[in-house]
């Protein structure tokens, strides 16, 4: 049995520093240079990567917050310094701790002592960094979860940063969409133009045609098409990304051909379109939403006409949707991702017929990793322009998310659809007509 006295440590039990309430948690095995505030240190100096907690502010986030929205918070606030690593690029650091630092669940009487030890005014919440987001259930102000207003601030959260630091991280290109990579040798922006291409052979696009593409970002499908005689109607959520593609188009001479809407994909009037391309919304508009999603979708195709979702998925069908604190409260907001079996049954149930589908999982780990170099070569430039916070949930993120493709945690899935004609026709060449 219990007793109190099992539970609450001796009054003159010694206080523990900060290094050895690593120790304890993680039961003496701490694989990285850790040195706090208090003077402690943890793990051997000889290590290459490591953390220095500089502030007792970061201590409360840890304590606070367990797991990632805690160490995200004392991280992008400066209260939590990387050792050996790069702040625009922390993948050796991510990989380290998810590798080798296992915490382990502590006793009551554990808890108590290391209450008593870090101070109780140190174990009372404060207010996070700018940077995040309100948690899901303070943002009905804002409109029930994916209605328009409230999928308008989430995107407005992500992409309205600052076209200026977009192009320092994704270069010339602008697109912010796993690229497709011929071989690991070629360069993020032949990748990214071979993705374009692979998009427009697989929708089977030609002078003349009409393509509706939703959630075009900065418009760069927008504009690979129109270069190529193709009509087309882009929207997007995000006022800077709209803003910024139509003075590109403008620039380009291509204005008799393409147009980039600040609008809500479900406030697009026009129809007939002879394909429809989804590159990277998928993951905003809520797994709920997937049949009336693809049932727009396919109201706007003509009969014989080709849809393609690409987006990231989970690997399987099973848990759960939401994404984890971290990236709902600094980076998506409202995010859900589901497997590519579920994307693929609603798209068949609208009545659209699935032709091909394919995982690029290991091309986004290469994307995330050139735009992660893109990031630590215009560091400086970066940070004058949106701060180093900001920068820093950028790099957090991204390397995280490269972990994550590499590690099967999450994947990238193309899915080729087509709306069948009278007596279920498809006009379509027996075998997959586009070079992979």
């Amino acid at each position: 049995m219990t007793t109190l006295k099992d539970i609450i440590p001796p009054l003159d039990e010694p206080k523990l520093s900060i290094a050895e309430i690593l120790e304890l948690l993680t039961s003496g095995h701490v694989p990285l240079r850790f040195t706090a505030y208090d003077g402690s240190s943890a793990g051997s100096v000889d290590l290459p990567i490591g953390l220095h907690l500089k502030s007792v502010r970061g201590t409360t986030y840890l304590a606070t917050a367990p797991g990632d929205l805690g160490m995200a918070r004392a991280y992008v606030t400066g209260d939590l310094e990387p050792i050996g690593v790069h702040p625009g690029d922390p993948y050796e650091l991510l990989k380290l701790l998810q590798d080798e630092l296992n915490f382990q669940r502590p006793s009551a009487r554990t808890i108590a002592n290391i209450a008593r030890s870090l101070g109780w005014d140190v174990l009372l919440p404060i207010a996070p960094p700018p940077q995040e987001t309100l948690p899901r259930w303070r943002r009905i102000a804002e409109g029930m979860r994916h209605s328009k207003t409230r999928d308008a601030e989430a995107i407005s959260h992500h992409y309205d940063v600052s076209n200026t630091f977009y192009e320092y991280v994704l270069g010339p290109s602008m697109t912010y969409t796993c690229a497709a990579y011929v071989h690991d040798g070629q360069t993020l922006e032949e990748a990214q133009e071979n993705k374009y291409r692979l998009v427009f052979d697989k929708l089977r696009l030609k002078e003349g045609d009409r393509l509706l593409d939703i959630g075009c970002g900065w418009g760069s499908m927008v504009r690979y098409a129109a270069r190529r005689g193709v009509h087309v109607i882009g929207a997007t959520l995000s006022r800077a990304q709209a803003e910024w593609a139509q003075k590109a188009i403008a620039e380009e001479g291509l204005s008799d051909f393409a147009e980039v809407r600040h609008s809500d994909y479900r406030d697009i009037s026009e129809s007939g379109f002879d394909a429809v391309s989804s590159i990277g919304l998928t993951e905003h508009i809520g797994v709920q939403n997937y049949p009336a999603y693809f049932g727009f979708i396919q109201e706007k195709l003509r009969d014989g006409g080709l849809f393609l979702n690409h987006s990231i998925t989970r690997p399987d069908n099973l848990r759960s949707t939401k994404a984890g604190d971290f990236i709902d409260r600094y980076v998506f907001p409202d995010g859900e991702l589901i497997g590519s079996g579920r994307i693929i049954s609603d798209i068949q149930n609208v009545g659209l017929e699935v032709r091909h589908e394919e995982n690029l999982r290991e091309h986004y780990a290469l994307t995330l990793k050139e735009w992660c170099a893109n990031l630590v070569t215009n560091w400086d430039a970066c940070v004058e322009e949106v701060g180093e916070g900001t920068a820093k949930v950028w790099g957090l993120y991204m390397a995280g998310s490269r972990l994550g493709f590499e590690r099967n945690v999450i994947q990238l899935h193309q899915i080729l659809g087509v709306k069948l004609g009278p007596n279920g026709a498809a006009d379509l060449p027996l075998r997959p007509w586009w070079v992979a």
